[in-house]
């Protein structure tokens, strides 16, 4: 089985996903074709060799659909002979994105390939796809439906998280992504995003909110009660818990994931690829998996798919220098790195998606353009990427330095 390895990638800023946000202006279509542009142009790139694009889109309806990657790479001035499609796994898009143009190349399938995401949520907002899943009551009654911010309140239920825990968290996450920025440890792969005239509207993350402190989160409202208690989203999943007394709801908007607008490309090809565009690559990917968890709680399948994926790789957690998983909600991140029994010195180094936002179907590609570079700022060489996911699952990819 042929390596796959990665050569180099890119991101926008996270706008934020609201009308007032920088980014509203820019539809996704354009988001995505400044990434692909931005990757061909740093790269020297003959888009010739490119086999196959890949990209995560969780809401692929309106203005997002009509297989996004294939109409950018036109617009931005790809070889015709270039293919594309989309493809959704709920958060982790961007990355199952990156894991299937990588999976080509392991196949001897195809020689380069781009895996990346996008998702523009101020223009088309989540939830715009539908779904029996939520919608069909047959279907919601079966599966024990609820929405994401009860399962996470769930989880801080039952494993005992205060509101405290959370906050702390939270502003941790704050403060650390805004020395990564004031440091300029992003800036190495973030590209500003133009508007229609080519004037650059935005060149850092957005959502960010630096001055943030404990007690300004401490003052928030719970997110997440009203739904569960006046929607029976509670009844629900105590009826699938039924150990729980209660659902204490302590999530709210302050330590949980920001909605945002942005796209990720990564550029992944074999070792003759490599050798063909003239470039050194900077990682491998070793190993990769998904998985289906329980549905209801819906948040916890992270540290199954990482186990599962360092078991492919012939790896432990002791062999991993960073770990990089999303904040979609403070409790996902405490859970998890209390099931691997992780340092939080080495989870999430430079903030995550509580500080930066999560662009649903880029996010994937962007925590693994984080770690990578922080990796190389740091000489070490491993790094485990992960999310959580809707319905239940959870996906994982391992990455080395060479």
């Amino acid at each position: 089985m042929a390596e796959a390895l990665i050569y180099d990638h890119v991101r926008t800023p996270r706008g934020r996903g609201k009308a007032d946000g920088t980014l509203h202006e820019v539809t996704a279509i354009q988001l995505a074709t400044q990434t692909l542009a931005a990757l061909r142009d740093r790269s020297g790139l003959d888009t010739r060799l490119v086999d196959d694009i890949v990209f995560g889109c969780v809401s692929p309806v309106a203005e997002q659909g009509a297989v996004i990657p294939r109409v950018a790479a036109l617009n931005a001035d790809y070889d015709e002979s270039v293919p594309g499609r989309q493809l959704n796994r709920f958060c982790a898009s961007g990355l199952e994105a990156v894991n299937t143009a990588a999976a080509q190349v392991m196949a001897g399938q195809a020689d380069l390939a781009i895996g990346g995401g996008v998702e523009a949520m101020s223009r088309v907002p989540m939830g715009s796809d539908g779904g029996a899943w939520a919608s069909d009551p047959q279907v919601a009654w079966k599966t024990c439906f609820v929405p994401q911010g009860i399962g996470a309140d769930l989880i801080a239920t039952l494993d005992g998280y205060s509101r405290n825990d959370l906050d702390r968290f939270a502003l941790e996450s704050q403060q650390r992504a805004a020395r990564a920025w004031q440091e300029g440890w992003f800036s190495k792969s973030v590209i500003p995003v133009k508007d229609v005239i080519g004037e650059v509207i935005l060149d850092r993350d957005e959502y960010m909110r630096p001055a943030t402190t404990l007690d300004d989160l401490s003052r928030l409202k719970p997110a997440f009660a009203t739904l569960g208690e006046r929607g029976g989203f509670d009844a629900v999943a105590q009826f699938r818990y039924p150990q729980v007394e209660r659902i204490e709801h302590r999530h709210t908007a302050g330590n949980s994931s920001g909605i945002v607008d942005g796209a990720a490309g990564v550029l992944i090809g074999s070792e003759a690829a490599g050798r063909k565009i003239g470039r050194r690559p900077r990682s491998r990917i070793r190993a990769f998996a998904s998985i289906g968890s329980e549905p209801t709680i819906m948040l916890t399948g992270p540290a199954a798919a990482c186990e599962r994926a360092l078991g492919r790789a012939g790896m432990s957690v002791k062999d991993i220098d960073l770990f990089e998983i999303n904040e979609a909600f403070a409790a996902v991140v405490l859970r998890f790195m209390r099931a691997l029994h992780l340092d939080p010195a080495r989870v999430n180094v430079n903030g995550g998606a509580i500080a930066l936002g999560h662009p649903l179907g880029a996010t994937g590609a962007m925590i693994l353009d984080a770690v990578l570079d922080e990796l190389e700022r740091r000489d070490l060489n491993t790094a485990l990427i992960t999310l959580c996911v809707g319905a239940g699952m959870g996906t994982a990819t391992v990455i080395e330095r060479i």
